[in-house]
């Protein structure tokens, strides 16, 4: 770096050159600012360095930018379309492994680059509390399988803040996937051939159970064996994809064969159940594996009841006893960080906001009555002319009505990144805004204990895997701010939602029905629930040995109920998915950034309706029979 009279800027330029030149994109601009480091087209964006320049952070902005530049120049975003599995863990464990693919090459050709790379997953490893992780279901395992990838490609073992989390699941992945993880560093230079071998990685980590229930060509061969396979055939063809019956610390059973051995377990001598291969997505019968529950004679068969397969191991629980102290501050500090880049924005939305409350809770008075309290300013009549009557005031009523909003915020793994970053800024701004307008709030997250499965799916093992188990997770409610809680008190646990390892699987419908429930026991006169959500229910564990749409009915059902019976006013906001099909009042944004205005003016809506809404909780046939 030259001697400048400016060298953050001189630092800017020169690593934005660098960039563009590793990038081979001549056109590329790159821009530093509070946001975090990512590509949109030929813009990047790299975090703003400071005015001291440390040499951590120097190291560390020099390997964001540099791991941006080598995506850009290896990485063929077509060829890597053309591959992507199905599934949401899948599909992050395959862009984990990609990245690192195109970081290894430049790694294994340029000592500086390999440096840069390292002091930034040193860095990104430390700030998300990877050193802190104890327990093999808290840790992501999109990032153990890239940097044991990593590992295997550059002879680089994992940084220090992340070895304990990596060695945790070292001798599972080795144990499952020790022959794909070698043969990866055959096919560094090959994208396509790359990509198959990823695909087979992710295939016998069990992480692929949607490719295995989309695969149309394993279900014909189901169909056209169907009459001729007995019990011996079916366990023979378990072994052969690697799953054993027998097994109980799979990471996830085939969703195919849970549901043929939970049937056989169930009934061992019916073994002519039926396959079904086809079916329209809006069939609401429509099973999601290729098994067809017994239908009692029937005509049309009856879909199971939702049900948890057992509720002793969910948990409602305060943010605060999901961390440290130390670790809670660290994230709250860096969510002021991210505030500080977006008060201008958020805050003339929340001044908006609580202006309109504000101006609905103006005290009124009507003059000149007869009785009621004396009006002072109206005295000098009576002095200049004694036989003026006295004037008498008294203050109208406001419509505004003591008011308490819950604000349900899906904390699945798809929320990760900017979308689980916007939403706790959007619930800070608005906890702070509802405050001092005399508005309660709590604010509430939903996800679960662990991926794919907890311990549910464990007894549900454990007993011989019945048929139609309900669901096979384990429920993680989180109260980050209790609606008596005044703001100052959990504006750190809200900073929990940034926290690595928080984010897994979300079932809605029982979310919902639980935020719901805690409003219903609240005294306002008004209750507004507002859920905040990316996308549909989706529990891997669950929906292999259930119909398809088993939790999208069951959230289907909560909704209506609420909205037809319940005095709790209900609205969504959906982020990148259109959440108007399950709930009457909704709005459905494509960028994160919008979430802040969405809910500001959701809300702002609701507050400008004259008079609550009319429910009867009485049965349409009550009313019909009155």
């Amino acid at each position: 770096m030259s001697d400048g009279p400016n060298p953050v800027e001189e630092f800017k330029r020169v690593t934005a050159a660098t960039m563009r030149a590793m990038a081979h994109r001549r056109e590329l601009t790159v821009s530093f600012t509070g946001e975090p480091p990512g590509i949109e087209g030929e813009a990047a964006h790299l975090p703003l360095p400071s005015r001291e320049l440390s040499y951590d952070e120097v190291s560390n902005l020099r390997g964001e930018a540099d791991s941006m530049a080598l995506r850009l120049r290896h990485h063929n975003p077509k060829a890597h379309s053309r591959h992507m599995p199905r599934g949401q863990i899948a599909r992050t464990v395959y862009e984990a492994v990609e990245q690192a693919r195109v970081e290894a090459i430049g790694t294994r050709r340029m000592a500086g680059v390999a440096a840069n790379l390292n002091a930034a997953l040193e860095e990104r490893s430390r700030s998300r509390g990877y050193n802190r992780i104890t327990e093999r279901d808290d840790a992501p395992i999109a990032e153990v399988v890239g940097m044991m990838v990593r590992e295997q490609l550059t002879g680089i073992a994992p940084p220090d803040s992340a070895r304990d989390m990596v060695d945790l699941w070292r001798s599972v992945l080795e144990a499952r996937a020790g022959e794909d993880l070698s043969e990866l560093n055959r096919h560094i230079d090959d994208q396509d051939a790359f990509a198959e071998v990823t695909r087979r990685l992710i295939s016998d980590l069990d992480l692929a159970d949607d490719d295995a229930a989309d695969d149309s060509s394993e279900i014909d061969s189901f169909d056209e064996d169907e009459d001729s396979d007995d019990a011996d055939g079916e366990s023979g063809e378990a072994d052969e994809a690697g799953s054993s019956p027998a097994s109980g610390d799979d990471m996830q059973e085939g969703g195919m064969e849970d549901g043929v051995e939970g049937e056989s377990g169930a009934a061992e001598d019916d073994m002519d159940a039926e396959f079904v291969p086809g079916g329209g997505d809006d069939d609401p019968s429509r099973p999601g594996r290729p098994f067809r529950p017994q239908d009692d004679g029937r005509n049309t068969p009856g879909l199971p009841a939702y049900h948890p397969f057992t509720s002793e191991f969910d948990e409602t629980i305060e943010a605060v006893e999901l961390c440290d102290a130390q670790e809670l501050s660290r994230l709250r500090l860096h969510l002021d960080q991210q505030l500080s880049h977006m008060t201008g924005v958020i805050a003339r939305l929340a001044n908006r906001l609580q202006r309109r409350l504000m101006a609905k809770q103006t005290r009124s008075w009507n003059f000149d009555l007869e009785e009621g309290m004396l009006d002072a300013a109206r005295l000098s009549r009576v002095v200049v002319n004694p036989d003026t009557p006295l004037s008498y005031k008294q203050e109208s009523d406001t419509e505004f009505r003591d008011t308490v909003v819950s604000l349900l915020i899906d904390n699945s793994g798809s929320m990760r990144g900017r979308p689980i970053t916007v939403a706790a800024m959007s619930a800070d701004i608005l906890a702070r805004t509802l405050e001092r307008c005399g508005v309660k709030v709590e604010i509430l997250g939903f996800t679960t204990r662990a991926w794919k499965g907890g311990q549910a799916r464990e007894r549900w093992l454990a007993d011989g895997k019945p048929a139609n188990p309900g669901r096979l997770n384990d429920l993680r409610h989180i109260v980050y701010k209790q609606a008596d809680a005044p703001w100052r008190r959990a504006r750190k646990n809200l900073a929990l939602m940034l926290r690595e390892g928080i984010l897994k699987e979300n079932i809605d419908g029982e979310a919902v029905l639980w935020a719901h429930n805690r409003l219903v026991a609240r005294t306002e006169q008004r209750r507004i629930l507002m859920v905040i959500s990316d996308g549909a229910p989706v529990d891997d564990s669950t929906l292999s040995v259930n119909p398809g749409n088993y939790l999208e009915r069951h959230l289907r059902e909560v909704i209506h109920w609420i909205e037809t019976y319940s005095p709790v006013e209900l609205l969504a906001i959906g982020i990148g998915h259109d959440v108007t099909r399950y709930y009457r009042r909704a709005v459905t944004i494509t960028d994160a950034e919008q979430l802040g205005g969405a809910v500001m003016d959701q809300l702002a809506s609701l507050f400008d309706e004259d008079g609550i809404k009319q429910k009867s909780a009485m049965p349409a046939r009550r009313r019909a029979a009155g």
